[in-house]
């Protein structure tokens, strides 16, 4: 079988991948990093069947963060927690999100965020 096309560029075999398991493997606690440390992943499910238009029956919001040397970590938070730039699109009351949500703000203080769904 022949295929056409280009070849992948591929590694030099001297090239060695360094694995690093919770951490960067480099010194990241500058503050030329912390646009890591301004990710927040959110994990948000917010339900009510009731009809009385409380939608604290059931909430459990989780907000991951990246510390000074890039590792992970999940805390627990409320839904005053949640960013109004989030959004609260939402059936009812009900609010099912997962996403990797940034903000940040430049250095003349504008606002500046992206929410990417998963």
């Amino acid at each position: 079988m022949n295929l056409a096309g280009p070849k992948p560029d591929l590694l030099p075999e001297e090239f060695a991948l360094q694995l690093v398991q919770d951490r960067a493997d480099i010194d990241i606690s500058g503050p030329e990093f912390n646009f890591v440390r301004s990710i927040r992943v959110y994990d948000v499910l917010i339900d009510d069947d009731r009809d009385d238009g409380d939608c604290d029956r059931y909430a459990r919001v989780r907000i991951g963060s990246y510390d000074t040397q890039g590792g992970f970590s999940w805390n627990r938070a409320n839904r005053s927690a949640i960013p109004t730039a989030f959004g609260r699109t939402s059936h009812g009351c009900s609010l099912f999100a997962r996403a990797v949500f940034v903000e940040w703000r430049d250095y003349v203080g504008n606002y500046g965020f992206e929410r990417v769904d998963y």
